[in-house]
């Protein structure tokens, strides 16, 4: 029997295995593998042989231990809100669906900590706790899964003030590549026992093992939140406001730049009149006395960087519907440019070098055809690139491709990364090399330990 008969043959064993294991919660449909195999991005979709929807850990693993058995890859699905293709099947397989693991089951309110499954939404988490004074801050715009966040080393808005996944996770549950169950970490607040195999996991992609459960830490909610809304006459303006901001050590909780392609989309998106210029959005958690007198101290940086009259919300509904423009930024750049895809990139530097990297991708699209607007969580140095092109045209794909390439290369030239929070999935893997060199073969040889069969989201991180 040549090889590929052979694995074609344990394949269709361990589909009939998991068919007989889940019954109903096992489908081969097109429809239901379409949509497990593609993401947020532009990447194509890539089908896998069957989507499985699993309900507890053990079920997990015992999933795992038939795809192990025969060389089945799985891919670990949680809300598909992923950009660099993280979720598509790139060599077939299993898509395991996490989102029916949607209990949350423990909250220590007095020791702020609470036990998750990896389906529960980061908005279904919050609405639970909205009753106890605590909140879960990371916000990555998307409602995505707390497993999805883990996977990806999430982050967002509120990073700049809380922190991302990796700081904000306590414990987790995994199923290994072998089926095999382990508990890393505890709700303590510290430890030195042995390897950090909690933070190995955080930003491992689905490829080192499959998160099940998390432990995360809590907040309470601040007394006075205020959050305004910035203009500027120039970006360069709105970038050495931000970077005064941080190093002067003013306690925000967010800031965010949007340039005028991202205003005029989320104005005709979310309804907004807001100048179109460059932008600020900003928000500030505390007291009412702290967080008038950070805002005062703030608008002082700022005028003195060229910033117009701030606008201030105070009220919750104007806040929330500040941020879901926000955060639909990507939505809306969409909707400005019908029938095209968006090719995201996302880098981070060092905030003293934010200027220049920004400064230096809007003289790269100076000379581009191409339309891309860019926003930004630049209190921590992080800003996004939305190239509009259509991945079917050459001539587009091409000149998005050479600008996102400038882009990455500038950030690592910086001192920056080829991404602050979307992960290299499928997308990124030929930067990984450049920017950590040698230590790519130190991530290979740990994958080959903890899953010599190849078997875990295969083709994501780096090519197998």
């Amino acid at each position: 029997m040549s090889e590929a008969v052979a694995k074609m043959a344990g394949r269709e064993a361990a589909l009939a295995e998991l068919g007989a294991l889940l019954g109903e919660r096992f489908t081969t449909a097109t429809a239901m593998r379409e949509a497990h195999g593609r993401d947020e991005s532009w990447h194509p979709v890539a089908m896998p042989d069957a989507v499985a929807f699993a309900e507890t850990t053990e079920e997990v693993a015992a999933i795992v231990r038939i795809c192990a058995a025969h060389g089945l890859p799985v891919i670990p699905f949680g809300a598909g809100t992923s950009l660099e293709g993280h979720v598509s099947a790139v060599h077939g397989g299993l898509s395991l669906d996490l989102t029916r693991m949607d209990r949350i089951l423990e909250v220590n309110a007095e020791d702020l900590d609470v036990r998750v499954e990896a389906g529960v939404t980061r908005k279904a988490l919050n609405e639970h706790l909205r009753d106890t004074g605590l909140f879960f801050p990371i916000d990555p715009g998307a409602n995505a899964t707390l497993g999805g966040m883990v996977a990806t080393r999430a982050s967002g808005t509120n990073a700049v003030r809380y922190g991302t996944m990796r700081e904000n996770v306590l414990a987790l549950t995994a199923v290994m590549a072998d089926g095999s169950i382990v508990h890393t970490g505890t709700r303590a607040r510290k430890s030195s026992a042995g390897y950090d195999l909690t933070r190995l996991l955080v930003g491992s992609e689905g490829t080192l093992g499959i998160v099940t459960e998390v432990t995360l830490r809590l907040y309470g909610i601040p007394e006075a939140v205020r959050s305004g809304v910035v203009p500027f006459a120039s970006i360069e303006g709105a970038v050495d406001s931000v970077i005064e901001t941080i190093q002067s050590g003013l306690p925000i909780a967010r800031i965010e730049i949007l340039d005028p392609l991202s205003i005029r989309a989320c104005n005709a998106y979310s309804k907004l009149t807001l100048a179109e210029v460059p932008t600020l959005f900003v928000e500030f958690h505390g007291t009412e006395a702290s967080v008038a007198e950070q805002a005062e101290r703030f608008a002082v940086i700022a005028s003195e960087h060229g910033a117009g009259a701030a606008e201030w919300a105070s009220k919750a509904e104007d806040r929330t519907r500040l941020w879901e423009a926000r955060h639909n930024a990507y939505y809306a750049a969409l909707a400005y440019a019908p029938g095209k895809k968006g090719m995201v990139t996302d880098v981070c530097v060092p905030i003293s070098r934010l200027a220049e990297a920004i400064s230096g991708t809007l003289a790269d699209l100076e000379t581009s055809f191409l339309k891309a607007p860019i926003v930004g969580h630049v209190g921590d140095g992080n800003f996004h690139m939305l190239l509009l092109m259509d991945p079917a045209d050459r001539e587009d794909l091409a000149e998005a491709t050479r600008i996102h390439d400038l882009m990455v290369a500038r950030a690592l030239a910086l001192g920056g990364t080829c991404t602050g929070e979307h992960g290299i999935g499928e997308g990124k893997i030929k930067f990984l090399e450049a920017e950590h060199g040698a230590g790519v073969g130190v991530m290979r040889a740990i994958k080959q330990a903890l899953d010599p069969k190849g078997i875990l989201n295969p083709g994501k991180i780096f090519s197998v």
